[in-house]
């Protein structure tokens, strides 16, 4: 039983690695990605993440800590709105920002917050990040918009992706939230090109 196990994690494992370089063209280069720490960084950490999601927010810290402690990391961030209506209004928003220049500041933000991301909640919140929030609601109905979520979500789908946050480091998959020293040790091995 534990023979077979191994063997099933074993195939898992491969075919995410296989997922991971058969779509890293979208993964680790789209040009319309936001990027956090160093935009040339020689190690790349993708995270899916949806600003409702506790465990992306528990995370948080650990990932900020990690792009000061270690200046050649490049986190691409992915919008996966994958908790409801609010979680979608917020991912609209956040892509909508970069429009602006803002994006990390309104994620920086939508993660500290400790309510329900609805529209008059993020209105009060891109105004404090300095958005023009006339602006950003217009831009927030951009069919482009949707459509990058859209690649987000079938990006996700190929990896076999099942809830937030996810991260690919390297060529590896992590689903779920990750302490720091975990962040630190994956980033190594990935430095390695293990």
């Amino acid at each position: 039983m534990a023979a077979a196990d191994q063997a099933e994690q074993s195939e898992r494992a491969g075919a995410v690695r296989q997922a991971i370089a058969s779509q890293g063209e979208a993964l680790f280069r789209d040009p319309a990605d936001p990027v956090k720490g160093n935009p040339q960084g020689a190690v790349t950490i993708v995270e899916f993440f949806d600003v409702r999601c506790g465990y992306c927010k528990q995370m948080q810290p650990a990932m900020e800590q990690l792009l000061r402690r270690q200046r050649d990391v490049r986190l691409v961030l992915k919008d996966l709105p994958i908790l409801g209506p609010n979680s979608l209004l917020a991912s609209r928003a956040l892509i909508a920002a970069q429009r602006q220049g803002k994006y990390a500041e309104l994620h920086d933000a939508l993660m500290k917050l400790r309510e329900e991301p609805a529209e008059p909640v993020l209105r009060r919140e891109a105004e404090r990040a300095g958005l023009d929030w006339a602006r950003l609601r217009r831009d927030m109905d951009d069919a482009g918009i949707q459509a990058r979520l859209n690649g987000n979500i079938r990006l996700a789908q190929a990896l076999r992706i099942e809830g937030t946050p996810a991260l690919v480091i390297g060529e590896a998959l992590v689903p779920g939230a990750v302490d720091l020293a975990t962040l630190e040790r994956m980033v190594a091995e990935a430095r390695r090109g293990g």
